[in-house]
């Protein structure tokens, strides 16, 4: 952790943010397995996790798994969607969704070891998320696998979860927000700011950087109109079941556009793609941060 610490160095804290999550994700190192051959070493594609590569938002999946091992309530979790469902009707952040949320984002895992966590992380993502994972999305991924290249998720949540799933889908790693720890155990704050807009931007040019990829020959693949700096910072743009204005910003720029929803299902999921806007300064603490209070 002191080596990410030292390499998020910016004021900004959406860089800062960015340049955390590229340098955990280098220390993750490649979770490709050694049959996998990387033939082009210059191009690589990164997908958004929620409602991109996995229907709803992992976060929200991860915390009902806490909430079922008594980390916080249901009360707690019901009281975290209904903040996010007014943020997404409303149409802007609020000073919930921002400022308190980014302050007190993971502060009730403060004190709790990092290995802890993780291994919770691996019983949730079999118990509900695995069977979320979006089979056309997942096949994009594989095709930039089979062409040589490397695939990494990038998402606002915490880093330890995102490389959890990556690991399970065969993907070479991942970017995510990076909540400070100190010797092994959480502190209860983040690096810099949640991985979400600009943040990821940041991060994917900064392991471009690290890694030697020509951004020009990558590809970037998201729902979100959130991610638009994401997927204009890579040669080749992917609308992934995008929210309405992703999908005019698409048609704008002459983006690709996947759909992998049916109608009734793109509806059904519509309120809970936001989950993940905010999802670190939410889903994970909103509730005991309101208590402690």
């Amino acid at each position: 952790m002191a080596g990410v610490l030292e390499a998020a160095h910016s004021a900004d804290p959406a860089v800062r943010a960015g340049e955390a999550a590229a340098a955990a994700a280098v220390a993750a190192g490649d979770g490709l397995p050694p049959d996998v051959p990387l033939t082009d070493l210059t191009a690589a594609a990164f997908f958004d996790v929620d409602n991109t590569m996995m229907v709803g938002a992992s976060i929200f999946h991860f915390a009902r798994g806490l909430a079922a091992r008594k980390f916080f309530t249901t009360a707690d979790l019901a009281g975290f969607a209904w903040q996010q469902l007014k943020f997404r009707v409303g149409g802007r952040e609020t000073a919930y969704s921002t400022t308190t949320g980014r302050d007190t984002a993971l502060s009730f895992v403060a004190g709790r070891a990092v290995s802890e966590i993780t291994e919770l992380g691996e019983e949730i993502y079999d118990e509900l998320m695995a069977d979320r994972i979006w089979a056309g999305t997942r096949a994009l991924a594989q095709m930039h696998l089979d062409a040589g290249q490397r695939v990494w998720l990038v998402t606002a949540t915490p880093v330890e979860l995102a490389l959890i799933i990556a690991r399970r889908l065969g993907l070479t790693g991942a970017l995510g927000t990076v909540a400070e720890s100190v010797d092994g155990i959480y502190t209860g704050r983040l690096v810099g700011e949640i991985l979400h807009g600009p943040a990821k931007a940041h991060a994917v040019r900064a392991l471009a950087v690290t890694e030697g990829l020509d951004l020009r020959r990558c590809t970037a693949y998201s729902d979100s109109v959130n991610d638009v700096p994401m997927l204009s910072a890579v040669g080749t743009a992917v609308a992934v079941n995008p929210d309405s204005e992703l999908r005019d910003v698409a048609k704008e720029r002459g983006w690709q556009i996947r759909d992998f929803r049916t109608g009734r299902k793109a509806a059904r999921i519509g309120v809970p793609s936001v989950i993940g806007v905010g999802a670190i300064a939410g889903a994970v603490a909103a509730g005991l941060a309101a208590r402690k209070r």
